[in-house]
């Protein structure tokens, strides 16, 4: 409880932002407090620490930062997941759900081999749409997706529970009531 209070007290709470009611849960500020970022990253590669973990997978734009910091410590390759269009080689494609309506994302068709053992990450999982079109992406090409990870789940959204019911094990650092 210790380790999530003082990573709590590293993220910003933005309110009304970005529309009235919603509470924003801004990591800007656990990724600039070294100390916070690095137990962060420690704390999320934990469980697959000494685990053959091929690629980590990171979801645009926090999940690079933060993929990248994973990947480094696992010793693995990093995978990009970006919005339709951002990619410059031959790309899949995934449709997955907003609140109000859809998107589509991609990734390389080449950056992953069938079967690699891959940890999905990003900061926040919240109805889980985004994180269920990824897993479904990296499912299509092949991936064996061994974990999501995230540092913040607003588990009244349902997001991790989605990915659960997927046969995903999700990794969260810290939970935030409402939305």
């Amino acid at each position: 409880m210790v380790l999530e209070d003082d990573l709590k007290a590293a993220v910003r709470t933005i309110p009304d932002y970005p529309k009235p009611g919603i509470m924003f849960r801004d990591i800007t500020t656990l990724l600039g407090d070294a100390r916070a970022f690095r137990r962060a990253v420690d704390q999320l590669v934990h469980p697959w620490a000494g685990s053959k973990i091929d690629k980590v997978a990171g979801i645009e734009a926090r999940g690079f930062i933060l993929g990248g910091a994973v990947a480094h410590q696992v010793s693995a390759g990093f995978v990009p997941i970006r919005k339709k269009g951002k990619l410059p080689h031959q790309t899949v494609r995934m449709a997955y759900a907003l609140e109000y309506g859809t998107d589509e994302m991609e990734m390389h068709v080449d950056a992953i081999a069938k079967d690699e053992r891959v940890i999905l990450v990003d900061d926040l999982v919240a109805t889980g749409g985004t994180a269920e079109g990824a897993v479904k992406l990296l499912r299509q090409i092949g991936a064996n997706v061994v974990a999501a990870c995230f540092i913040i789940d607003l588990p009244d959204l349902g997001g991790a529970a989605k990915l659960r019911a997927m046969d995903v094990p999700v990794r969260t650092l810290m939970a935030f009531g409402g939305h």
